[in-house]
């Protein structure tokens, strides 16, 4: 007779698809706030310019690292109140999918994952800098995915199979 506890669970499907986060870190941050929380009155809120950028790299055989770079410039006049530069990233564990699969999972998955870590992280350095925080807005990772694979079907549309354009 047997435990009830000891019965065997079923193997886990070693081709089942995998996506896992493993780590998530900041691979790179700087804050600067050249005049500290001082800004002269009558200067209004500061205009904030937002560029983000993301790249993945494969770093062994099923693990990736994605990184959300996230550039912040918080100006009043033309008069720097604040800079704030991020790269956070993560490694993925991502196994068993198709080319197509994996290059959505590294431009929009793994980008909407970090971007709640980034979106902390900058509310934090910001406030730290003595301004009140700055939320990141939400990014649509799909539409710029889209228009990057757009980009690079035009470009091999206009490139010939073999040849080099001039």
């Amino acid at each position: 007779m047997t435990e009830p506890n000891s019965q065997t669970q079923p193997a886990a499907d070693p081709n089942a698809q995998v996506v896992n986060p493993q780590a998530i870190y900041i691979k790179d941050c700087s804050f600067e706030a050249p005049n500290g929380p001082f800004i002269s009155n009558g200067q209004g809120n500061p205009s904030v310019n937002l560029n983000l950028t993301t790249r993945a790299t494969a770093l062994a055989q099923d693990m990736h690292e994605v990184v959300l770079q996230v550039n912040l410039e918080a100006k009043a006049g033309d008069k720097v109140v604040w800079l704030l530069e991020l790269q956070q990233a993560g490694a993925f564990l991502i196994r068993n999918l198709s080319a197509a699969e994996l290059a959505q999972v590294v431009s929009i998955m793994a980008p909407n994952y970090l971007l709640a870590f980034a979106r902390a992280t900058v509310a934090e350095l910001v406030a730290k800098g003595g301004f009140p925080p700055f939320l990141l807005p939400l990014v649509t990772f799909e539409a710029l995915h889209a228009r990057a694979a757009a980009q690079q079907a035009a470009q091999q549309a206009v490139t010939p199979p073999g040849g080099t354009v001039n």
